[in-house]
């Protein structure tokens, strides 16, 4: 039986949330292990070493909470991400330099508008944000069997040490020390991937007080050379599940679904029409494979290739996923990049690195006119064929921006004639087209919603307004705003992100 170390898949979803926030791949993994050994070295308790552990693996988990709201205000959420982590407010003179160069991913005229923008959204939707990814965080502790303690430290990785941070209700040591141990490294780990070591010392000596702890800077200035020997190590990934405190946690299959579908949801938050699609794929295709007779070994192996074949989409703005087509070409090119990306996020994993041809060929096809690699069919086994087909008749039959979903039956003809002109495998269309029209008949639903309150709370969950979800229902804004309001006390979330993640935890997707 299939045994898998919890810790491989936070790695994992560590990587992925490097892609999503437009850091250097391995951040988050070359974080986890100075935090880890500094945490070691101020002698924390054993809890208090897996909560360091774990928050600097998981620090940015939420960061595709509040994507498609990014990129509406900023274009490029990834790129305004990356810009994030660099703004220093605690430093007036750093900081209006900063501001000058904000936006430099767009034109230089819209540049200082951007700026301007941000300034002006701070105080709102900067405390949105940092409550939709800690609503994240919360949601997906359990999933992914996080320490007690560890989705409390996430509350606060938005946080600065001199109240300046988001969501603004902490400062000082109100901050749960693992997190402040993670700011700390997290400063140090970015610096050094761009300079060198004496700059690391000096940034978070200025940044001291500010941004972070003072006394931590200190005990970290003092032992640094020691800590900054950790990010010299050659595989950042096996050295962290190797530093995994404590006794490592192990699941089996259904364990690794679970875990898997974690990772699906982080991807599929990434775009208002993307919630619940890879488990929407993963559901056609399970169908389809136990309709089609394969083992039960391999029915299981596809369905989680299914879960995880679009974790890459989190490399790619928002503004794409969220924008009818047709795409420009440089967007559909980065659009055509995100198969790689999933590719690149499993095969560092030794567990799910079996997953990874079969996950990433979900758009190849037979005549080789797919992407990204364009291989013709006899590179591509069943479970890819499979996929594929079944990835193709989701994304037909779900809402897609500027185009409603399309019943079953126009899915299975459009899908029929993919398979006679050669792109997809006539087998693996059949079998799809077998299994995929059975959605969820769901009539009892949970935390007692009704079933208009399920309606509201799906259109919500794309971050649709209270007056086009009304438009939508034929509804009145006002009565729609009732409906949220009980919707959310009924699920105990307040944010669009929380309600998506609710939607996808109990398949209320459609």
């Amino acid at each position: 039986m299939l045994q898998v170390r919890v810790v491989e898949v936070l790695a994992a979803i560590s990587l992925t949330t490097d892609i999503a926030g437009g850091m250097a791949f391995e951040k988050g993994l070359r974080t986890c292990l100075v935090a880890n050994e500094f945490g070691r070295r101020l002698a924390l308790t054993p809890r208090e070493q897996t909560v360091v552990f774990q928050t600097a693996l998981l620090r940015s988990i939420g960061c595709t909470s509040f994507s498609s709201e990014n990129a509406d205000y900023f274009d490029d959420d990834i790129a305004f991400q990356t810009t994030l982590k660099d703004l220093d407010p605690g430093d007036p003179e750093v900081f209006a330099q900063q501001l000058a160069q904000f936006g430099s991913w767009t034109s230089r005229e819209q540049q200082p508008v951007l700026a301007q923008r941000f300034l002006d959204l701070v105080p709102t939707e900067g405390v949105r944000a940092t409550r939709s990814a800690c609503e994240v965080g919360h949601g997906l502790a359990d999933r992914l069997s996080l320490a007690d303690g560890t989705a409390h430290a996430l509350d606060y990785v938005y946080e600065r040490f001199d109240g300046r941070g988001m969501p603004g209700t902490a400062h000082g040591t109100q901050i749960p020390l693992a997190a402040r141990i993670v700011h700390v490294c997290e400063r140090a780990v970015i610096v050094h991937g761009r300079t060198d070591r004496a700059t690391v010392r000096t940034e978070l000596e200025r940044r001291a007080g500010g941004q972070l702890d003072p006394g931590l800077v200190a005990q970290f200035a003092s032992i640094a050379d020691d800590l900054l020997d950790r990010l010299e190590l050659c595989d950042p990934f096996a050295a962290v599940v190797s530093a995994e405190p404590g006794t490592a946690l192990v699941v089996g299959p259904d364990g690794l679904r679970t875990l898997a579908e974690g990772l699906a949801m982080i991807a599929d938050l990434k775009g208002r029409y993307l919630i619940g699609h890879s488990q929407h794929v993963a559901a056609i295709v399970r169908r389809a494979a136990h309709g089609s007779g394969w083992p039960p070994d391999e029915v299981d192996f596809v369905e989680i290739a299914g879960l995880l074949h679009d974790i890459g989409r989190v490399g790619v703005p928002s503004s794409v996923w969220d924008r009818p087509a047709p795409l420009s070409a440089p967007d559909e090119e980065r659009a055509r990049m995100h198969p790689y990306w999933t590719a690149r996020v499993l095969r560092r994993c030794p567990t799910l690195c079996r997953y990874a041809d079969v996950a990433a060929n979900h758009h190849e096809c037979l005549d080789g006119s797919g992407f990204p690699r364009g291989v013709g069919g006899g590179e591509l086994d069943r479970h890819s064929r499979l996929l594929a087909a079944a990835d193709a008749f989701a994304e037909l039959t779900e809402d897609r921006p500027g185009r409603p979903a399309l019943d079953p039956d126009h899915a299975a003809t459009l899908l029929t004639g993919h398979a006679r002109s050669g792109r997809l495998d006539p087998q693996a269309v059949a079998a799809v087209v077998g299994a995929g029209g059975a959605r969820s008949s769901t009539t009892t639903y949970p935390a007692g919603l009704t079933a208009r309150e399920v309606e509201v709370l799906r259109l919500a969950a794309r971050g649709l307004s209270n007056k086009e979800i009304g438009a939508a229902l034929t509804l009145s804004p006002r009565t729609i705003g009732n409906h949220l309001a009980r919707s959310y006390d009924k699920i105990d979330r307040h944010t669009r992100a929380g309600a998506a993640l609710f939607v996808m935890e109990h398949g209320l997707h459609g």
